[in-house]
């Protein structure tokens, strides 16, 4: 919904349309449907980045993401899988054969996000660089 403004104050004029392109970003609190919480919901969660990352190019078995992120427990995992799966962003394919094998693969919503985790990651670096007092990288 867009934010009213304040009693008397008239319409809000001093939005930053490269920043609040259209309505569903001006408001005074977050909003499920604002586009900008929408993108930060889908990549919330400690390792949900790193496993984006991991099915950015091809699809993975179970097994393989845990070779390929050694750190994260089982647990924690599946748990990811899950959350992305529910969020739209991750396909879960069961394969045929025994044993049951399971890959897991980015659906179109899942490969929107790599800009995302691009910008994400220049930003980290300029915010890191600003922080001591250089010059941004990249």
């Amino acid at each position: 919904m867009p934010d009213p403004a304040p009693a008397g104050a008239g319409p809000r004029r001093d939005w930053d349309v490269r920043l609040v392109p259209d309505e569903r970003g001006r408001t005074r609190r977050p909003e499920p449907d604002c586009p900008v919480e929408i993108a930060l919901a889908a990549v919330s969660g400690r390792w949900t980045t790193l496993v984006l990352r991991e099915l950015a190019h091809e699809a993975h078995s179970f097994g393989e993401l845990r070779g390929r992120l050694p750190e994260i427990s089982a647990k924690v995992l599946a748990e990811r899988l899950r959350t992305l799966e529910e969020r739209g962003l991750v396909n879960r394919e069961r394969l045929r054969g025994f044993p049951v094998r399971t890959r897991y693969r980015l659906t179109a919503a899942g490969r929107a996000v790599r800009p995302l985790l691009v910008e994400l990651y220049r930003t980290g670096l300029a915010i890191d660089a600003a922080r001591d007092g250089a010059e941004p990288v990249g």
